[in-house]
């Protein structure tokens, strides 16, 4: 049983959560909210989480005056399921966002699938306290007309369809012998082409105008703003303003160009007198490629597209002036996944009951971060729809598997277990299976009821969800 003393800190807790929550409704309309979501920008980009060469003030001042995470997860460490994560709060295995139906990584340009419309987006959810909501950036889930940001609670759209590398023409998919015919990289307009091929050097900084333009806009009201960073994916790019002025060669340049978009973002809400009412939450689709020696994802081992901590653990910042505390860092297991659910709690709108959400409630780390647990009992790595590795505490097994299937759909053979303590060894250099078997087995157990629950490779639960489909998906193509 709770001591007194136990009892009485439990409700001190209960009453500052119910007190803070009263705060963010406090003004005339709910709060603000706006995610930032950088595309393959690694755990260790930033000077907040260690980088000692590329300057990010902004997103610096942003974790001076919020929380931090340390131990915060992509929904996966690919483009496509990482977004569905987001925007669905769930596993992307269990709505079929995991794989394409060719069985590609991601989705392609003129692609059959799409994220289904019948699924329910934060866009979506928060139109129903009516918000104004706007994507600015990439999209990539789908980029037929049935699929768009439009039809999937986005009044408003600007930016690419899918990754900046698919494009040009004929393209050969590295790792796979396969070529494609694919149109040039469009930029978008609601459901029109604007652009064809799209300028990249000057994205972000165009991004940067459309994303204060709306929120100036809608300064009376309440709104959501997804901006999605199309960089730093390769080909990487940054404008003139930014070329060679990093100490950390263009990737660095790339960097600090974000930086100074968070930075935009930031002075327009100061201007406007709505900064307190706004929830600003920062993070990367997964963990930094290989492409370039200068992306780091810190300590950690492994990549984008890996089981890895390196693929899989993003940086993640959220503030809100005035309502959480500043300055503070949780070291608890969340992810992507638990925005969706965190962000209804927020705004007092309940979740739909016909369908399961992955993801939780973390508002507690949010208001309580040194202090608050989490509420997930495990982290699940998917990859290619495969579960690869589970993580309990701060123990981490990769499963033994008779087919491990890369992130180019290659069956690379059978994988035996290897189990690792996160605390003592991040880098996932010290394999203890042989040490801890019971571990092992133990966490074997909880692998078996999280695969029967979320799903996993041509075993869907009773619980999973089509992804959308099109049987003649057209290019997209500038008139």
């Amino acid at each position: 049983m709770k001591s007194m003393k136990d009892t009485l800190s439990s409700l001190l807790v209960f009453c500052l959560s119910f007190l803070v929550l009263q705060k963010g409704y406090s003004g005339e309309k709910p709060p603000n909210v706006i995610i930032i979501f950088t595309d393959d920008m690694g755990y260790g980009d930033l000077a907040c989480y260690g980088n000692e060469l590329t300057r990010t003030p902004n997103i610096d001042s942003l974790a001076e005056e919020g929380i931090r995470f340390t131990d915060f997860y992509a929904g996966a460490s690919l483009c496509t399921p990482s977004r569905a994560a987001l925007l669905t709060g769930t596993y992307p295995v269990r709505n079929n966002m995991s794989v394409n139906f060719r069985g590609e990584c991601v989705c392609f340009p003129v692609d059959e699938m799409g994220l289904n419309p019948k699924e329910l987006t934060i866009a979506e959810l928060l139109k129903q306290k009516d918000y104004k909501t706007a994507l600015i950036g990439k999209w990539h889930l789908g980029d037929q007309e049935e699929f768009l940001p439009t039809r999937q609670g986005f009044d408003y759209y600007y930016g690419v369809p899918y990754s900046n590398d698919t494009g040009e023409g004929r393209f050969k998919w590295r790792g796979i012998n396969q070529t494609y015919d694919h149109p040039h990289i469009p930029l978008m307009r609601n459901e029109t082409v604007i652009e064809q091929p799209v300028v990249q050097s000057t994205l972000t900084q165009r991004y940067t105008d459309e994303a204060t333009k709306f929120i100036k806009d809608n300064k009376k009201g309440s709104f959501f703003l997804y901006y999605a960073h199309t960089m730093p994916h390769y080909p990487i790019s940054a404008s003139d303003e930014f070329v060679e002025k990093s100490n950390n060669e263009l990737y660095g340049d790339v960097i600090e160009e974000i930086d100074w978009s968070v930075g935009e973002i930031t002075k327009a809400l100061k201007e406007l007198d709505i900064l307190e009412n706004t929830l600003i939450i920062f993070t990367s689709d997964n963990g930094a490629p290989r492409t370039y020696p200068e992306a780091s994802n810190g300590e950690m081992s492994g990549y984008k597209g890996t089981a890895m901590e390196g693929g899989n653990r993003v940086p993640m910042i959220v503030s809100w002036k005035g309502t959480l505390p500043e300055g503070k860092v949780s070291k608890e297991i969340s992810s992507v996944m638990d925005l969706l659910p965190t962000i209804a709690h927020i705004t007092g709108i309940d979740l739909p009951q016909d369908r399961i959400i992955d993801g939780m409630n973390i508002y507690d780390l949010f208001i309580n971060p040194e202090s608050a647990e989490s509420p997930h009992a495990y982290f699940a790595y998917y990859l290619m729809d495969q579960m690869k590795a589970i993580r309990v505490g701060d123990w981490k097994l990769h499963l033994p598997l008779d087919a491990y299937i890369d992130m180019w759909g290659k069956d690379l053979g059978p994988r035996k277990a290897k189990l690792y303590k996160l605390k003592d060894d991040i880098g996932e250099t010290i394999d203890l299976s042989e040490l801890y078997p019971e571990k092992v087995n133990e966490m074997m157990v909880m692998a078996r009821m999280a695969r029967n629950w979320i799903g996993d490779r041509d075993k869907p639960t009773a619980n999973s969800r089509p992804a959308g489909f099109v049987e003649k998906p057209v290019p997209l193509l500038m008139e």
